[in-house]
């Protein structure tokens, strides 16, 4: 691309920026991404749609936005009608990665961009131009047993070949927050790397606040209502204080607070940090993107996986066996309950240096689309 100058300076790298629209956790670990490529200067672009792009224009308003359409999974109100539900899906999603591809090569054309990182979205990758697809989900776990994961693990690094690398969200070594899913012994042929973990969270020094939770509700839908209708049901009973971020950044219905239990339907980042500090117990989905967060901040944690989202029952279960996190089903899940077995769980919250690795890789990556400019 040949080299162009507004004045006697050298033009940007532009650099388009795009997660997958399956919950707001692709978006949310994209934003420290985001941040480290602006500190290097770049031109940042990004791209979506619904509440992944509403809560990327909180964060960010001043950076240009593509409309992309996303996937828009349906997901099963059962934990055993899921894999019958995304499997009829599947021709939707072949074609959407397809329409996805033809978008990408229209949209270079038209701004120029150096580079693309996509976040879990399989259509985002280009022949001209360096291509990374971030992912920490190698191997996609399957109800249906080993003879159905190795059809995934080929289905995904079909895909995950035709870019230019890899990049991981978690440590390289066997103390590691993601297990089999980002250590399978067979890896993509393409150059693979360990970033580290993401979280959007700094430490602010807000103090704990005794007994206080926090509930994060989020993924994909009906699943993400089904568990807010239980919580609802059971926060007014809640002696102590409670906050609950209902993960709808685009909705305009409100829930009443009350002087003891507070209801957001989205908190930006800096936001929803000081609330995870003040709380004594986060209860959550077991997405990856959350756990990043809950072990930057340190924070005493009960997971409740979506019924049938193997990968996140996975983590829920990795988290519990290395004493990280508690977890429980959604079917059995209770506030009080759960709270009664997770102060009687020996939590163990290993720490993370969670930007340096990441810092480093951006660096080198800007270093070489700088190069060829």
């Amino acid at each position: 691309m040949d080299q162009a100058e507004y004045g006697n300076l050298p033009r940007k790298l532009r650099i388009l920026v795009a997660p997958l629209d399956w919950g707001l956790g692709h978006a949310t670990r994209c934003i420290p991404l985001i941040r480290e490529l602006l500190e290097q200067n770049c031109d940042v672009w990004l791209a979506g749609e619904g509440k992944q792009e509403a809560l990327l224009r909180s964060e960010f308003p001043e950076l240009p936005f593509l409309s992309l359409p996303g996937y828009r999974i349906n997901f099963s109100k059962t934990k055993n009608g899921l894999p019958g539900k995304i499997f009829f899906q599947l021709p939707r999603i072949f074609s959407a990665v397809k329409k996805e591809n033809t978008w990408l090569k229209r949209m270079i054309l038209i701004h120029q961009f150096d580079a693309v990182i996509s976040d879990n979205r399989f259509g985002l990758y280009h022949n001209k131009i360096p291509c990374i697809f971030i992912t920490h989900q190698l191997k996609i776990k399957s109800p249906l047993g080993k003879w159905n994961e190795k059809i995934l693990r080929k289905w995904n690094y079909h895909y995950i070949n035709r870019f230019t690398g890899c990049w991981i969200p978690d440590m390289a070594e066997e103390n590691n927050l993601a297990g089999e899913l980002s250590h399978p012994l067979k890896k993509p042929k393409i150059p693979v790397q360990y970033i580290g973990p993401l979280s959007r969270f700094e430490k602010s020094g807000s103090e704990e606040i005794k007994d206080h939770i926090l509930i994060v509700l989020s993924g994909p839908e009906p699943q993400r209502s089904i568990f807010e209708n239980k919580i609802i049901k059971e926060i007014s009973h809640y002696p102590a204080t409670a906050t609950i971020v209902r993960g709808l950044p685009s909705s305009l219905s409100l829930i009443p607070s009350t002087d003891m239990i507070k209801f957001y339907n989205h908190l930006p980042a800096k936001e929803l940090s000081v609330e995870m500090e003040k709380a004594e117990w986060v209860i959550s989905r077991s997405g990856y993107s959350t756990i990043m967060d809950i072990i930057k901040l340190q924070k005493k944690s009960i997971f409740v996986a979506s019924p049938g989202q193997t990968e996140q029952e996975y983590l829920a279960w990795f988290m519990q066996k290395r004493q990280i996190a508690y977890h429980t089903d959604q079917n059995e899940f209770s506030i009080m309950t759960a709270l009664e077995k997770a102060k009687k769980f020996n939590y163990i919250i290993p720490s993370f240096n969670f930007s340096e690795q990441m810092k480093k890789i951006i660096k080198e990556f800007v270093a070489n689309l700088e190069v060829n400019l």
